[in-house]
């Protein structure tokens, strides 16, 4: 939950890039710039008919919309961005179908307090607007989560959980808690899941044209990176090792229906314990365990990272709006040694 993302940068930086180039990464906006720069692959399909669909209001994607950026995978699942679908003809056709949504987020320890009112109240004015929405707040203290004024057709559940020792191991048990909330309650109630870290806030639609079967997030901080510099778990002791993939994902937002969820969470646990039994932590936690799930299990759908944006970056050509941008990090004083 919270990887320190630009010291996992750093540790990849200093590995691959020559010192000067590491200070100029972190220290100037030109290079960021550059960075941008980078050409993304291209779509080569001609149209979202050509699409692998999750529904048929994704054959009205435009494609051709956004030649700026990579609009499409390889194995024909849309990476969504901005002017790419019709967000009206989304909802209608999500409201037809009956489409829900559990949100899960976990706000252990002094993140409550520092996060959980601003992503809560940010959320009811963003996130999913016009369908159902439940809150699933996970918190080893349940009595000081806030009273948020929630719309029509939302509603907050709270789950205790234990407050582990090492943040690590926050980040990585949460497989197992979402797991369990969708076996014993969201499956019975909600359609979709979309699983969040807590120290973010939605600045834009965050709608219902990212709901898929199983979706997924590029990381702002590598989108525009050739595949050399992603920072995949390099140990082969690990049940996260991989020596290549398709993106490098970020675990701060992942979703799909309630099944693939609870499968990738299942998934994910099962590696993590694994490596436990060995002595081994994967690189970047449940991030790692992710990037490994996603590449063996295509996602249906992709998100560009406009749905999680981290303004130190910089300006963008192709970040055109912003849904979910990264609150400031304060991980001395928030996290537990």
């Amino acid at each position: 939950m919270g990887v320190v993302q630009k010291t996992k940068s750093v540790s990849k930086c200093v590995l691959c890039f020559p010192i000067a180039l590491c200070v100029l990464y972190f220290t100037s906006t030109s290079f960021n710039l550059l960075i941008g720069l980078l050409p993304m692959d291209k779509c080569h399909l001609k149209s979202g008919k050509s699409l692998i669909l999750d529904n048929s209001v994704d054959a009205t994607l435009d494609l051709r919309s956004r030649h700026d950026v990579q609009t499409c995978t390889s194995w024909k699942a849309p990476i969504m961005w901005e002017r790419m679908f019709d967000p009206d003809l989304y909802d209608q056709m999500h409201k037809k179908s009956g489409s829900s949504v559990a949100l899960t987020v976990f706000a252990v320890g002094r993140y409550l307090d520092a996060y959980l009112k601003t992503f809560l109240n940010s959320s009811e004015r963003h996130f999913m607007p016009g369908l159902p929405v439940t809150y699933y707040v996970f918190t080893d203290l349940p009595e000081k989560v806030p009273d948020i004024r929630l719309a029509p057709q939302r509603s907050l559940k709270m789950i205790k959980v234990e407050r582990y020792s090492r943040w690590q191991d926050i980040s990585m048990m949460r497989m197992k808690a979402i797991s369990d909330v969708i076996e014993s309650d969201i499956r019975h109630h909600r359609t979709h899941v979309f699983c969040f870290d807590v120290d973010q806030v939605f600045t834009g639609r965050f709608g219902s044209e990212a709901l898929g079967d199983s979706v997924a997030l590029l990381h702002a901080y590598y989108y525009h990176l050739p595949k050399t510099f992603y920072t995949y778990d390099s140990n082969p002791k690990s049940k996260a090792y991989m020596k290549t993939g398709d993106f490098y994902y970020h675990a701060a937002v992942f979703g799909g229906s309630w099944k693939s969820v609870q499968a990738l969470t299942d998934a994910c646990y099962q590696s993590i314990m694994e490596d436990k039994q060995n002595n081994v932590e994967a690189l970047w936690h449940d991030e790692s365990h992710l990037n490994k799930y996603l590449w063996l299990h295509k996602p249906s759908r992709v998100l560009s990272p406009e749905y999680c944006w981290d303004t130190s970056i910089g300006y963008r050509g192709d970040i055109r709006v912003t849904r979910l941008v990264w609150a400031p990090k304060h991980y001395g004083k928030l996290r537990t040694p």
